[in-house]
């Protein structure tokens, strides 16, 4: 009825998946413009060629059920979508979807089924209805024991999602923690998590701001103590001096003092590392006007 090289001319014309094209080809009976018609008509096409478009505004969010949480990242072109209520109830939508699955990988999470559609499928239909890319940008298991808790914390509405874990059983300490990792943006749980490359590197540079600033050599490697002391101090979640502290105590003391231990952070900001959109409001209306 039609062969693979159909299903490739399908794709080139449309922009659309390679499953797609073969689905419109079978329900179409290999007929090529009827097949095209039938992507446009599915709202698969139009999604397609919005594929390269950047996305870097959108929602992060945390699920958590049980010993189980889940956070993620779910992205459109403009922050007026994202404030959506039908962009914010497919973020729950794939949040919910996945922490009630085994799902680890993304590609696992884009064949969950919810309500007779894929994930990826929804996607797509979402992106086609809206008039923007929409997209899955990546999202994060995080389990706990019995004896540790969950801090959750949502800031500007979504913009950053923070989640720490913490042993200990009390909730309102991991929430303070997560609040203080939203605000402070730390790279690491500890000292520890520090790969070395990228030590060695901080130190280097540090190495040759010194020699640069006339500093002796042979006294170099005592600074260097101080230096890397105050990049843990900037970059770990532990080591930070904890925002609510009156006395410069650190996140880790605050934890001590209060019978508890960090585990584990995660903390998703919406867009970090990515290309921003750089259109006036005027553009951006004209664009949507002529689709």
């Amino acid at each position: 009825m039609f062969s693979a090289s159909d299903v490739k001319t399908l794709r080139e014309k449309t922009g659309a998946g390679m499953l797609d094209c073969k689905k419109a080809l079978d329900e179409c009976k290999g007929n090529m413009d009827e097949a095209i018609t039938w992507l446009r008509e599915k709202g698969i096409a139009k999604a397609a060629k919005k594929s390269d478009r950047i996305a870097a505004e959108g929602l992060a969010d945390i699920f958590v059920n049980g010993n189980k949480a889940v956070v993620l990242e779910v992205n459109s072109e403009t922050d007026f979508v994202a404030k959506n209520d039908e962009f914010k109830n497919f973020v729950k939508t794939v949040g919910e979807a996945i922490l009630n699955s085994d799902a680890k990988e993304m590609d696992e999470a884009l064949k969950l089924i919810v309500d007779g559609e894929t994930i990826e499928q929804k996607v797509i239909a979402i992106t086609a209805k809206i008039g923007e890319k929409i997209s899955l940008r990546r999202f994060k298991v995080v389990m706990k024991n019995d004896n540790e808790v969950f801090g959750t914390y949502l800031h500007m509405g979504g913009r950053i999602a923070s989640l720490v874990v913490i042993e200990g059983n009390d909730t309102n300490v991991a929430k303070e923690v997560a609040m203080h990792a939203a605000a402070m943006r730390p790279m690491y749980l500890n000292e520890a998590s520090v790969p070395g490359d990228v030590l060695d590197s901080e130190k280097e540079i540090m190495r040759q701001e010194l020699l640069n600033e006339g500093k002796p050599a042979d006294k170099i490697d005592n600074i260097l103590v101080g230096k890397v002391r105050k990049y843990y101090e900037e970059v770990c979640l532990e080591n930070q001096i904890y925002v609510k502290a009156e006395n410069k105590e650190t996140v880790g003391k605050f934890l001590t003092n209060n019978n508890s231990k960090l585990v584990n952070m995660t903390r998703f900001e919406v867009g970090e590392g990515m290309e921003k959109r750089n259109e006036n409001f005027a553009d951006e209306v004209m664009s949507q006007i002529n689709g």
